[in-house]
């Protein structure tokens, strides 16, 4: 009998931030492939007898190549076994769950995508930063930072068309996206958050504008993984910051909170 895939989101980092169902999800898994950013406090909640197997990526080293990830969610499958693969943030953001669900649909494998929250709105959110706002933000966009040398991204619609930018894991290329920025029509003074280890202890915010974010970056010592935000939300983030400041009187529920689900 044919076990099923769930390809679900962890969330940005915040082990709290799990959905109910992820979280079902997990604690059913005979199998769970999991990734770097994956919060290790998850895998606490999988049963005793569970395989985890670690699929995570770093830049140039991967543990497990994307097509023996692929081979391993039909393979545990066909044994009839419950295999989750836990991503972190939402699958279908600059996951690659698509791509495997794809890749399951091809040989028959059942599977059920679970979304989880992105660090695209998390990061910002835990930073003080709403990424829409009546007064300065009516439209948003998601923009990989990985970008390669043949980059289809539209630089020139985000920087004229676009209020608020996410960018994902692109320090490594700021100094290749702020030139696409300003050189397609973003103004030099349009503000900008750096944002590291968005939702978790280690979270450090810098603020700066997109003409000096490349020293503020290499002062601040600021690397992946870090959300950039571009956009005038990023000005809010003075008034309305509540996590950085509060961490140590943020009270998180114990484990047991959710023995019941």
């Amino acid at each position: 009998m044919i076990g099923k895939v769930y390809l679900v989101g962890a969330g940005p980092g915040d082990a709290d931030l799990i959905t109910v169902k992820g979280l079902k999800c997990i604690q059913n898994a005979d199998v769970i492939l999991y990734d770097r950013l994956v919060n290790k406090e998850l895998l606490e909640y999988a049963k005793e007898s569970v395989e985890l197997i670690y699929a995570g990526k770093l830049p140039n080293y991967h543990a497990l190549k994307q097509e023996t990830i692929n081979a391993f969610l039909v393979k545990y499958a066909k044994k009839g076994k419950n295999v989750v693969r836990l991503k972190g943030g939402d699958p279908f953001i600059f996951g690659r769950g698509g791509e495997e669900a794809a890749y399951l649909v091809e040989r028959g494998v059942p599977f059920e995508i679970v979304p989880g929250i992105t660090s695209g709105i998390a990061a910002p959110a835990y930073a003080g930063i709403p990424v829409t706002h009546r007064d300065f933000s009516s439209s948003f966009a998601f923009v990989t930072g990985h970008c390669k040398e043949d980059d289809t991204v539209k630089w020139e619609a985000l920087a004229k068309g676009i209020d608020t930018l996410a960018i994902y894991m692109g320090v490594s290329n700021l100094p290749y996206i702020r030139h696409q920025l300003l050189s397609n029509g973003k103004h030099q003074d349009t503000p900008v958050a750096l944002i590291h280890y968005g939702t978790t202890e280690q979270q450090k915010t810098v603020t700066c504008t997109l003409k000096d974010v490349l020293s503020v970056a290499e002062k601040e010592k600021i690397s992946n993984p870090s959300m950039i935000v571009v956009g005038e939300v990023v000005n809010l983030h003075h008034q309305l910051k509540w996590f950085e400041s509060k961490q140590d009187s943020i009270v998180r529920p114990n484990q047991k909170s959710y023995s019941s689900i």
